[in-house]
């Protein structure tokens, strides 16, 4: 296999390696707002919910995932059907190797043949970077194409400090 990327669907069984990739951006950083870390049966149930509607990704790299990437629903209302939120964590060990550019692509593309012709990214923030947050989601999703649209000024604590939340958004 190499180092080729391979994108394909979400297997419940993969719940098991995706919690240990989300776990560092809850217990660690401020990329996630969660404080608790969910736990095998309670991530397989967010990957039923998800692909229900939508696409759930996973990449492959060395036989091993390296990264996912999930769509859901903006809101429940029928007149907001053609917009999705996008979620995307990579491990921290495979950042900077393309999987985050990967995975978003083959998102995209699994949604633009959906019917779906927005994608918004809530994105963590801070004006100074710290130990638990850097602006590296942020410039990802800007080279991804995604524009920032919203700027949710200190609706999010953790590590006793608070932070911003970007809204950005990518017409597909």
């Amino acid at each position: 296999m190499g180092d080729d990327l391979i994108i394909r669907d979400v297997r419940l069984e993969d719940a098991v390696r995706l919690v240990e990739i989300y776990s560092y951006y809850v217990t660690d950083t401020a990329v996630s707002f969660e404080y608790k870390v969910p736990t095998v049966e309670e991530f397989k149930e967010r990957i039923k919910k998800t692909t229900e509607k939508y696409p759930y990704l996973v990449c492959v790299k060395n036989e091993r995932i390296a990264g996912y990437v999930y769509a859901g629903a903006y809101s429940s209302r029928e007149a907001y059907d053609w917009t999705v939120t996008t979620s995307i964590y990579v491990d921290k060990d495979y950042r900077r190797q393309g999987i985050g550019s990967s995975l978003y692509s083959a998102l995209e593309k699994r949604l633009r043949a959906q019917g779906i012709v927005n994608a918004l990214a809530g994105v963590a923030y801070c004006e100074k970077e710290d130990e638990y947050l850097t602006h590296d989601s942020y410039k990802f999703h800007k080279i991804a194409g995604y524009e920032k649209v919203a700027d949710l000024k200190a609706v999010g604590k953790k590590f006793n400090r608070w932070y911003d939340l970007l809204w950005m958004q990518k017409r597909l």
